[in-house]
């Protein structure tokens, strides 16, 4: 199917892992997660990611491709089987995940590595004809959550569109159709509070490459840093402010915790820009491949 992005795009998130760094261990059986894909529909969600690895600061710990498949699959059938019309995003960074994934219906494919770690991704991808998001990243799993490779230049923007650029061409030489890429600039991926700042200042840079744009800024650290909340699950309003000055910048696509608040502030904010003619874009397209279920 052919997602017309004329509106905000509201992926909801689902981690089926133990140590992911705000709702960690909350939805491991299948029961739990699929009955809070219920919920984040209900909340207003336009489709879900879901993902089998955690990449949450202060390292997390890589997982083995069976591991992975062990907690996404069962998830992944259950919600393909139940919400026939989602739209369904994997987060993976491995090639044979994103294969048994994409057989069982997944529409996107979510690789946070921005196909650095697993070139082979973009083959399983195209040859599935599949939506696949590149988020900028840098280190493995393990890194890439920390400060460890969070060193720029002055111009931090430039920096990390170059290193997408990188991604991209990896991507369209793998014969990924242009129209079904999503770039995203990693908010709090490799970066500290200043850079994830200057990406979300300067997200106009982003969207010059011509690709939708997906932010990620849900309950990230540099939210608690500007607001002092310390707890990841109350970063609510941090996280709706960080949006719509996202989508006031271009952004089209957010990938979210606590959809409802997030979905109506998007929605309104959308209203007021779709008045102003003046400052008004035209939707974008981003194709999401059919499925049996679909």
């Amino acid at each position: 199917m052919d997602l017309t992005l004329d509106r905000p795009f509201v992926f909801g998130i689902v981690n089926v892992t133990p140590d992911s760094f705000s709702d960690g261990g909350r939805f491991q059986s299948v029961e739990a997660a699929v009955e809070h894909v219920a919920q984040l529909i209900r909340e207003g969600a336009h489709g879900v990611d879901i993902g089998g690895e955690s990449t949450r600061p202060h390292g997390a710990a890589a997982v083995s491709a069976e591991e992975e498949l062990q907690r996404v699959v069962p998830v992944l059938r259950e919600v393909r089987a139940r919400f026939d019309d989602l739209i369904i995003s994997v987060d993976t960074t491995k090639s044979g995940v994103a294969a048994v994934v994409l057989a069982e219906g997944a529409d996107v494919v979510n690789d946070v590595s921005g196909l650095r770690l697993d070139p082979r991704l973009g083959d399983i991808v195209a040859a599935s004809s599949a939506g696949l998001v590149l988020m900028h990243s840098r280190g493995n799993v393990s890194e890439m959550g920390t400060y460890r490779y969070a060193e720029y230049s002055a111009d931090v923007v430039g920096d990390v569109l170059t290193e997408l650029h990188g991604s991209i061409q990896a991507a369209l030489g793998a014969g990924v159709s242009q129209d079904r890429i999503v770039v995203d600039p990693g908010i709090g991926f490799a970066k500290r509070t200043e850079h994830s700042l200057a990406m979300l200042a300067e997200l106009e840079r982003l969207c010059a490459l011509g690709f939708p744009v997906l932010v990620g800024a849900s309950r990230k650290r540099f939210v608690g840093e500007l607001t002092g909340v310390s707890e990841p699950s109350d970063r609510v309003f941090g996280t709706v402010g960080a949006n719509v000055a996202a989508l006031m910048r271009g952004a089209r696509l957010f990938r979210v915790h606590d959809v409802a608040a997030n979905r109506q502030a998007l929605d309104v904010a959308w209203g007021i820009l779709a008045t102003d003619v003046s400052r008004g874009r035209p939707g974008s397209q981003f194709p999401v491949p059919g499925s049996q279920h679909a």
